[in-house]
């Protein structure tokens, strides 16, 4: 079968052979994908064969395999074993080594779907297709369902974070200089963690990767589960799992160790990072629990490597300050997703249908970010899509879900010879213990779990042999037995077709009434089975609802939908085709849906409220949905009256459309201006907010509460927000220092912040150095225009110094910036590195004393400035006199020069075009609108353009009354061989006819790049203007002449 890593099984568990052996003769066929799993409170195992002898165990496994290494702590002094020599002890290491690497060759060198059986594997190389993994902020709790999570990751762009190829994880990424000793990598469930590490041992077992670490040690938590009562060292530990540790000494100070923890979700020890338990002697003696954490603290083996990874439900059990690197695995990207099936599927032409197919349906699409929901896809519609097959091809989940079940109840037909086993009776019960263990929160089960839900472990077995894609079992380290489903998704499917099937054909309700039930046992038996009590199928439904709601992490919130859709009538038709089934009534349907939009009206959850709509579309209801579409592609969505719900539908259609969410503006949903009601639309729309990255808010009424929501966004995990326009609201100092807290928060990623015109004083923007000075801080682009900041540009000035801040562009517009703000700033644009780019003063009368300033720091060596605007500032020849010093520094980086509306006159051009004409100057850019230029500065500005090199490609006169012998003047350095101009800009300028022949002239030159010409503003003649028409010669491509435009 041609698998790939889709399956997130991974047989990473150090397995005897003998019991592979064992489990291939007994099942010729079939496929397991154990995805990643629970993390809930741990089980009391009573069970004896659970609690076998260790000293058994060691017999057992030193049978099976040659025994080979001691493994020394770091702070070890046991004596070596006597050794003849120094090469006799060095071979016998390589040798062990050469062993312990051929044997994890042999056990990783092939992937399994479904159970791990020698006739159902490939080769992991031929048919590994690479994840997209990233670096992620945090381990933290996401308290959405998995399937939503996905959801907003398929909105992230894969240029967004830095992929990390899975060889790399432990390798700092350009620019990190961190050592990284434990990395802890989440994901959800299914998307290829374990298939992961399963390649990073075998690079490292081929000799391709990692060449530097000596030995690998995978030690899978499910395994590691059926040690927790054990008491013993960490050498005999790894003597358990890894026989060939036995007869040679390796210490982690003297070769470098990794030890793989597999499934921090499954733990069900009792992680304690808090005690005080210190251990440092791999031979010292304690509980299981201890012994990996104090690995994992470093207190074992502290230069050992550790690798731990998990579903983020439990991302956040080890404490980050002992977690130097966290990635996440997205699953596949876009091109990975059509690389799976065209692997997957030998028949290029029908691999195409399927691609096609998915992509026609969101959700399904969507889901194929997770290898499993790939491989189960793929199953299905590889058959479905047969000219020998006829039927409606699935759509939705459930009914995607419900053909993958069909199809492997029809291969249980063909094992079952003897049909011991009715399909009814077998889905029953697999289904008590999936829908039982689903409320619990465990996704990996044990023989005392099995015996609650009457089920013993012979009937386990047979189950696990006659459905293996369904329901698998594994043999532990001491013989005790773990069972799962194949993926979370499946036990969610199987536990709604039992609830919904004791109802339709037992007349049993599966939930029994909270308010029955005592303080003490609400949460292990609110979901007993009642069979005494008997509910119509729409109060069953609207039962689920009401506990999917309650649920804090949303791990219902499929299980629901599944619920919901097994109800609709093609569904039952095509139960029909494994078991006899009661149909339900059609109104049962209505009355659920009539309940679940009554809920949506009352809810306040967002997230909630999206669920619901999920679930609508599985009933086949569409109207809500529908009607908010046409709204919206009508563009009329804003002078319409909608309503709470529909806000919450408004919010369902936009984050489950094809269309990209890069910019979110208020303004095309609301019409008003009532500060009120747009708060609380923004409040309504808050989701789509967080999955844009452009949100622009300017002039909408913004208040507090707004700027509170915003926060959320920012903090949101992943923080899609880029850019913050909340220009023109009075938000004042509470607002941004609101908005503060969250830029400083890790998984902010805001890269652009407009705040002008927001009452923005000294006091907010205290607040704001000190979100800058946060680390990391992304923020890129700040604008504080209009805001009456004074001194306050101080404070600012000192954060730019602060070598975690990268503000790239600062706009300090009309902000009262004083001389001594320029000195700040000047100091700011000294300090190394500085990563300011471009400055805007505009409209602060700083001076010719504030030039003076400011020009200390770009004379020096590492200011990095590019772009400069003093538009207004009071500046005379003097000032100019100080900038044209500043453009001959060596080197100079400034490109644009913006010294407009400063009554400088001839003088002060010609003392800036001496700067101009040096080597050292690479200005690209000046604009001196309104500045007193004569024909005598445009004669200096000519010998400018004449200069070698001249760099100046953009030139800006407008409004200075230079007349025609000004354009003269400049017409003379326009037809010289080194002028590089291509935009002139001469708006109101006194120029007429006599001024057009000199520009034609020049125009004519072969050695003009002149490309757009401004002259509106003044007094062309049509004779002027038809001089400036084509010309085989001319290479202008846009002249802009009062009403007359040429292009």
């Amino acid at each position: 079968m041609d698998d790939t890593q889709t399956s997130t099984l991974e047989d990473v568990s150090p397995r005897c052979s003998s019991f592979q052996q064992k489990r291939s003769e007994a099942e010729p066929s079939c496929v397991s994908m154990r995805s990643d799993w629970s993390m809930e409170h741990p089980i009391d195992f009573k069970s004896e064969d659970t609690k076998t002898d260790l000293s058994s165990v060691h017999q057992k496994r030193s049978e099976a395999e040659p025994s080979c290494v001691s493994l020394r702590s770091d702070a070890s002094v046991n004596q070596p074993l006597d050794y003849k020599s120094k090469d006799t002890k060095t071979d016998l290491r390589h040798e062990v080594f050469s062993r312990f690497r051929s044997n994890l060759l042999k056990k990783f060198e092939r992937l399994y779907e479904g159970t791990a059986t020698l006739c159902n594997h490939t080769v992991t190389n031929e048919i590994y297709t690479e994840l997209y993994i990233t670096e992620s902020e945090s381990g933290e709790i996401s308290n959405e369902h998995e399937v939503r999570q996905i959801e907003t990751q398929s909105r992230t762009a894969a240029t967004e974070d830095t992929a990390i190829k899975c060889s790399d994880i432990f390798r700092p990424l350009p620019g990190q200089d961190k050592a990284i000793r434990t990395v802890l990598t989440k994901g959800v469930a299914g998307i290829g963690k374990t298939v992961s590490v399963q390649k990073f041992i075998l690079d490292w077992a081929e000799g391709k990767e990692n060449q530097d670490v000596k030995l690998i040690f995978p030690l899978p938590f499910r395994e590691i589960n059926l040690m927790k009562d054990k008491t013993l060292s960490l050498s005999d530990l790894l003597h358990v799992f890894f026989p060939e540790t036995k007869e040679t000494e390796i210490s982690s100070d003297e070769y470098k160790v990794l030890f793989i923890f597999d499934g921090l979700d499954e733990c069900r020890l009792s992680l304690n990072f808090k005690s005080k338990v210190k251990l440092c002697n791999i031979s010292e003696s304690a509980s299981v629990d201890v012994l990996l954490m104090n690995l994992i603290v470093g207190n074992l083996l502290p230069s050992a490597l550790i690798w731990i990874t998990s579903r983020p439900a439990a991302a956040d059990l080890v404490p980050s300050e002992f977690v130097q690197r966290v990635t996440e695995v997205r699953g596949f990207n876009e091109l990975q997703k059509g690389e799976y099936f065209r692997k997957r599927i030998s028949d290029q032409s029908l691999a195409d249908r399927i691609i096609s197919h998915l992509k026609s349906s969101r959700s399904l699409y969507i889901m194929c970010h997770i290898p499993v929901f790939c491989w189960i896809s793929a199953t299905v519609l590889q058959k479905m899509l047969t000219p020998a097959e006829s039927g409606e091809i699935p759509k939705t989940l459930t009914q995607m879900y419900t053909h993958f079940l069909i199809l492997q109840i029809n291969i249980k037909h063909e094992k079952d010879y003897e049909k011991k086993v009715t399909d009814e009776d077998m889905i029953l019960k697999l289904g008590k213990v999936a829908f039982q263990q689903l409320v619990k929160g465990n996704l990996i089960f044990y023989e005392g779990d099995l015996r609650e839900c009457g089920i013993d472990v012979t009937e386990a077995s047979v189950y696990s042999g006659l459905c293996t894609q369904i329901f698998r079992e594994e043999l532990g380290l001491y013989q005790g037995k773990v069972f799962c489903f194949v993926h979370l998704s499946i036990q969610e499917h199987i536990a709604a077709l039992y609830v919904h099937l004791s109802h339709t054909n037992n007349n049993r309700n599966v939930f029994e009434p909270i308010t029955k039930l005592n303080a003490l046992s609400k949460v292990k038996d609110r979901f007993q089975l009642n069979s005494s009590e008997h509910v119509s199928l729409s109060e069953l439904h609207q039962r689920a609802v009401d506990e999917a709601l309650q649920s804090k992490n949303g791990h219902l919130d499929l299980f629901l939908r599944f619920l919901l859709g097994l109800s609709v009538e093609s569904h039952q038709i095509l139960l029909q085709q494994i078991m006899t089934l009661k149909r339900s009534r059609s109104d049962s349907n209505e009355k659920t849906v009539e309940y679940i939009k009554k809920k949506i009206r009352t809810i306040d959850s967002p997230e909630k409220s999206i669920n619901l709509y999920h679930c609508l579309n599985e009933l086949g209801d569409h109207s809500l949905v529908e009607q908010i579409q046409k709204c919206l592609k009508s563009g009329k969505i804003k002078e319409a009256t909608i309503s709470s719900s529909q806000w919450s539908a408004v919010v369902c259609v936009l984050l489950t459309s094809e269309e990209d969410l890069d910019e979110f503006c208020l303004d095309k949903f609301v019409k008003a201006k009532n500060k009120h009601k747009n708060m609380e639309v923004l409040q309504k729309l808050l989701p789509v907010i967080k999955e844009s990255r452009s949100v622009q808010l300017s002039n909408c009424g913004v208040t507090d509460e707004g700027c509170a929501a915003l926060v959320l966004a920012l903090r949101s995990n992943p923080s899609h927000l880029r850019e913050l326009n909340l220009s023109g609201n009075e938000i004042g100092d509470s607002g941004v220092m609101l908005l503060s807290a969250g830029l400083e928060d890790p998984h902010c990623k805001l890269e652009k912040l407009w705040l002008s015109d927001c009452g923005v004083t000294d006091e907010g923007c205290a607040a704001l150095t000190s979100a800058l000075r946060s680390n990391p801080s992304h923020l890129r682009h700040l604008n504080l225009t209009g805001n009456k900041l004074g001194n306050s540009v101080n404070l600012l000035s000192d954060v730019l110094r602060n070598p975690h801040c990268k503000l790239e562009i600062l706009w300090l517009n009309y902000c009262g910036v004083t001389d001594e703000g320029c000195a700040s700033l000047a100091s700011a644009l000294r300090s190394n590195p500085s990563h300011l780019r471009q400055l805007d003063l505009i409209g602060n009368k700083v001076g010719d004393l504030g030039i003076n300033r400011l020009v200390a720091g770009l004379e020096d060596p590492h200011c990095k400035l590019e772009k400069l605007w003093l538009r207004d500032c009071g500046i005379t020849d003097e000032g100019c006199a100080a900038l044209a010093s500043a453009l001959r520094s060596n080197p100079s980086h400034l490109r644009r020069l913006d010294l407009s509306w400063n009554k400088k006159g001839d003088l002060g051009v010609k003392l800036l075009c001496a700067g101009l004409k040096n080597p050292h100057c690479k200005l690209e850019e000046l604009q001196l609108r309104d500045c007193g230029v004569t024909d005598e500065g445009c004669a200096s500005l000519a010998s400018a353009l004449r200069s070698n090199p001249s760099y100046l490609r953009h030139l800006d006169l407008s409004w200075n009354k230079i007349g025609d012998l000004g354009v003269k003047r400049l017409c003379a350095g326009l037809k010289g061989n080194h002028c590089k101009l291509e935009i002139l800009w001469l708006r109101d300028c006194g120029i007429t006819d006599e001024g057009c022949v000199a520009l034609a002239s020049a125009l004519r030159s072969n050695s003009s790049l002149l490309r757009h010409l401004n002259l509106t503003g003044n007094k062309l003649g049509k004779s002027g203007v038809k001089l400036l028409k084509d010309n085989p010669h001319y290479k202008l491509e846009t002249v802009y002449c009062c009403e007359y435009i040429i292009i």
